[in-house]
């Protein structure tokens, strides 16, 4: 297994014309056998931080170490990069199983082939010996990612990179090839990197989770911790389903005021009338009674049940805002039904409007 450490890179795509900053004087460090997850909107910059560590581009500033080692020092035959494209990027005219032992081939290994495949197969619980005989114009997408996969394991890799491998699949697909490269991933500890823009997939498969917005890491913690607790209204934003309710006010004499929500504590440091971002997630948003304090009224616009995860999410609306709150399923509510609301304080986020940072 080896530690990736990558110092201080840049990397600039694109003509000189117009150049784009993919990677901007980023810094960071996946320990030895450690999986991570990097996530982001299109275009953040987190499948050129793949190729950099993956040696398929090189940085313009900066450095790539593994194990303390430059990547440039390191020649290509002892990298042991094992990676994992959207596309599976599998030799069309190729069966499946000269395309998994094709590393084994070139080293006069083929006989340890059989036992590596079964292996595989007995772990994720699929049949990868009967996929090994077609080409890939005669497999799913699921099955060219698992033969991907399998390929990218008999590489004996040191590293293992992952590009949205499933984000071609469909839920039910992606799913069950989630749990099996979970179960590979246990069984195989390999310093891994999966870019991904699923939250959930993110989750499963990653103890710690990098937030990416143009070429810089945001924030980067478990998932709880990005959730509670995000740094900037970045964050917070993109972190979390359903999201985040938003609330534009102003700071007076330590109080947060708002057009519908007021009176809510505040630093008391912060000049009068300061434009501030309230964040409230819908979880933390409670159906109170209309007496109740700080009992704002708003008319219900829609209702969705989850059913497996037992709430429903209520749409509520005053004049031009309006918010999200989560509900036992066994609440009567209705479209068009006026419901009072209040925040649990515990659960509010202070942004600066300026900035984005966290205030409070």
């Amino acid at each position: 297994m080896t530690t990736i450490t990558v110092a201080h890179v840049s990397k600039r795509l694109g003509t000189n014309a117009q150049p784009v900053q993919a990677i901007d004087n980023l810094s960071l460090k996946i320990t030895s056998g450690e999986v991570i997850a990097v996530v982001g909107p299109s275009g953040c910059g987190k499948s050129t931080l793949l190729r950099l560590i993956a040696g398929l581009a090189e940085p313009d500033s900066g450095h790539i170490l593994y194990d303390n080692v430059p990547l440039s020092d390191i020649p290509l035959t002892e990298r042991g990069v094992g990676m994992v494209f959207q596309e599976g990027a599998l030799v069309p005219h190729w069966e499946a199983e000269k395309s998994v032992s094709f590393f084994y081939r070139l080293r006069h290994r083929e006989q340890e082939v059989p036992s590596r495949v079964s292996e595989i197969s007995k772990i994720t619980g699929f049949g990868l010996e009967k996929l090994l005989s077609r080409r890939p114009g005669h497999l799913s997408g699921g099955e060219k990612q698992r033969v991907s996969i399998a390929r990218a394991l008999t590489r004996d890799p040191r590293v293992f990179l992952f590009d949205e491998p499933f984000s071609n699949l469909d839920a039910k697909l992606r799913g069950a090839a989630r749990i099996e490269l979970k179960r590979l991933l246990d069984a195989f500890p390999v310093t891994s990197v999966y870019v991904t823009h699923d939250q959930i997939e993110a989750v499963a498969l990653a103890k710690r989770v990098a937030v990416m917005r143009a070429g810089k890491i945001e924030q980067m913690g478990n998932y709880q911790t990005l959730y509670h607790n995000p740094t900037n209204l970045f964050v917070a934003t993109f972190i979390g389903t359903p999201p985040i309710n938003l609330f534009e006010g102003r700071a007076r004499e330590g109080q947060w005021h708002g057009a519908h929500f007021s009176g809510l504590p505040l630093r008391s440091d912060l000049a009068q009338d300061t434009k501030v971002i309230l964040g409230i997630r819908p979880e933390f948003v409670k159906l109170t009674s209309e007496n109740a304090d700080g009992a704002t009224a708003g008319i219900v616009s829609a209702v969705t049940p989850f059913y497996a995860e037992r709430f429903q999410l209520i749409e509520a609306a005053a004049g031009k805002e309006s918010w999200l709150l989560s509900a036992a399923p066994d609440i009567r509510i209705s479209k068009g039904e006026t419901v009072w609301c209040s925040f649990d304080r515990e659960g509010i986020f202070y942004f600066d409007v300026k900035t984005g940072q966290r205030i409070g």
